[in-house]
């Protein structure tokens, strides 16, 4: 229904975008029942860490309360494991920037990316340590990419 209404088609048409999906994608579905079952087995979901996110109306009688725990369940996992992932970098990032004799720190954090404001000579080298060490904040089955932009300004930045 909510594929439907955000992409304004027909709910059957939704419907079959949804199977084909899954069809294509088997292991998703999986994953999403396997996350539930966690949660409702031991109340929490965690990630990939062992940080633990707790889904306390995983039982609801209340089919709304129910539902909104069950996305939880699903969700807390995967956008959890990547935040983890993420402060892992920014730690890492900032120790060996201290190690180095560069001049650029960090700034913030924004979603999946880091600021840094870095002296207009060290871009180049600041930018490859940056790109080596978020590259291996995490093992995981997959590669870590890493893009790197840079400007006078975020926004020129990317």
């Amino acid at each position: 229904f909510g594929l439907a209404q955000r992409l304004g088609i027909e709910f059957d048409v939704a419907r079959q975008y949804i199977e084909a999906y899954f069809e294509q994608y088997p292991g998703i579905r999986d994953y999403m029942e396997r996350a539930k079952d966690e949660a409702r087995t031991h109340g929490y979901v965690t990630t990939l860490f062992g940080r633990m996110c707790a889904t306390p109306e995983i039982k609801s009688g209340n089919p709304s309360r129910r539902g909104y725990a069950e996305r939880a369940a699903i969700n807390a996992p995967v956008q959890g494991s990547a935040a983890d992932v993420m402060k892992r970098a920014m730690i890492r990032a900032e120790r060996a920037l201290s190690l180095s004799n560069l001049g650029a720190r960090m700034l913030l954090q924004v979603h999946d990316e880091l600021v840094f404001e870095v002296p207009a000579d060290e871009v180049e080298p600041s930018a490859d340590l940056i790109r080596e060490v978020m590259a291996h904040a995490a093992h995981l089955d997959v590669p870590l990419v890493v893009d790197v932009g840079w400007g006078p300004n975020w926004d020129a930045a990317h």
